[in-house]
């Protein structure tokens, strides 16, 4: 690590564009911005081993879950059992191949690549360096679509439907599950932004003099939104990472509001249109998001009833309007409140990929009963509807640049006395 250069040792605040110097960090101590309270870095004993040592059990666990029966289920005699892996290939058979596709990727593919990636550099395997920051690059923005949690919950929830019906049980694989969802969760924490970076390739050299407690854009300055290297506010290709950037993302706010406007165009039909049809001896029976969250509520199951209905109803329209209230204000709209704003923001970014917990319990149904003439479950289109009403509303938030709630800010109150 270079130390002679003024850039060493200062953060442009990836949230509020505030430049930081950080202090020097005991083990499992983090940085926090002193105006937006965004995590900067965090120093972690054993910086290799550790998250080499989650990620390789995590993908032992899922080579585990993939090899036995996942869950079980018997009614009137008949039983029925699936394996992971069989959940997409049924998605496919019944020519919903987008459902299985969005399977494969987002609990499978996405977050196994992740585990393999994190093994690959801090482990200092050796890689042309070109190729080091293409997956560095790959690995923090795969991050967020790694949905291996939000399935299990989806298959938790599946189990309340399917028990008005029959016996539901677990399999072998459904233990070693749980344990890589747990620690591909940990192996990704143990993960610091900055430290990787830093082990690839030394921060880019810096001639001009940091102001700690300016943000970067009153002083000519952008952060790399990818490898966060402090660069100047005209370079536009960041010489580490090689990612392009400016100082604000081009067009963030109309951006969002398109991506916007299609989810919300998506989500009218999402909710009328049937997410998935159920055949009991011969009787189709379509079924909405609203008329399973009544159906579980009716049998009694107001907790699940209750997680579906904010999860798949609450959390995508209250998303939808935040969102619209956050482009707003970074039209310089509204009142000056950039905490409350930017908190505001983290949630929407957080609670996003949970309403996917829906499309997950339609997949583990559809997968599971399959009971010949006596009952069998279907997916609708109504459930690629909703899918991709989760999808535009992720990238929405993501084409949004929180930084545009903070410009308005006067430069004076974090400004450190020299």
């Amino acid at each position: 690590m270079c130390e002679h250069h003024p850039a060493t040792g200062h953060i442009l605040c990836p949230q509020c564009d505030m430049l930081v110097a950080l202090p020097h960090l005991e083990h499992r101590h983090k940085a926090l911005c002193p105006r937006c309270h965004t995590t900067l870095t965090t120093e972690w004993d054993e910086p290799r081993q550790r998250p080499t040592a989650y990620a390789l059990v995590a993908l032992f666990m899922l080579l585990l879950a993939n090899l036995f029966p996942f869950v079980n289920m018997s009614v009137g005699g008949i039983n029925s059992e699936v394996e992971l892996l069989e959940i997409p290939r049924v998605l496919f058979t019944e020519d919903y191949a987008s459902l299985g596709t969005f399977f494969l990727l987002f609990v499978q593919l996405v977050p196994a690549f992740c585990l393999l990636t994190i093994i690959l550099l801090v482990n200092r395997v050796p890689l042309p360096e070109k190729i080091q920051a293409f997956l560095a690059r790959i690995l923090f923005h795969l991050k967020s679509w790694g949905m291996a949690e939000i399935f299990l919950a989806g298959v938790l929830v599946s189990f309340v439907k399917l028990m008005a019906y029959g016996d539901v049980g677990v399999g072998s694989s459904f233990i070693p599950w749980c344990l890589f969802c747990l620690l591909q969760l940990r192996a990704f924490q143990c993960v610091d932004r900055r430290w990787l970076w830093e082990d690839i390739a030394p921060m880019p050299k810096l001639e001009q003099p940091l102001k700690v407690g300016v943000p970067g854009i009153q002083q000519g300055l952008r952060s790399c939104t990818c490898c966060t290297a402090i660069l100047p506010a005209d370079q536009h290709v960041c010489p580490r990472c090689e990612s392009k950037g400016t100082v604000r993302r081009k067009n963030s706010v109309q951006w969002t509001l398109a991506l916007l406007v299609t989810s919300i165009l998506l989500y009218f039909p999402a909710n009328i249109m049937p997410i998935m049809i159920t055949d009991l001896l011969g009787d189709k029976m379509p079924s909405t998001i609203i008329a399973g969250v009544i159906l579980i509520w009716s049998e009694g199951s107001y907790p699940v009833a209750m997680v579906i209905f904010i999860a798949s109803i609450m959390v995508p329209t209250l998303k939808m309007i935040a969102i619209a209230w956050l482009c707003w204000n970074a039209n310089g709209k509204g009142k000056r409140d950039s905490e409350r704003l930017h908190l505001l923001y983290e949630v929407v970014e957080f609670v996003g990929r949970w309403s996917m917990i829906d499309v997950f319990v339609i997949a583990v149904l559809s997968a599971l009963v399959r009971m010949g003439g006596l009952m069998n479950i279907y997916p609708a289109i109504g459930a690629v509807m909703f899918a991709l009403v989760v999808v535009m509303t992720m990238f929405s938030a993501m084409t949004f640049d929180p930084r545009l709630l903070w410009d308005r800010e006067p430069e004076s109150s974090h400004e450190e006395k020299q």
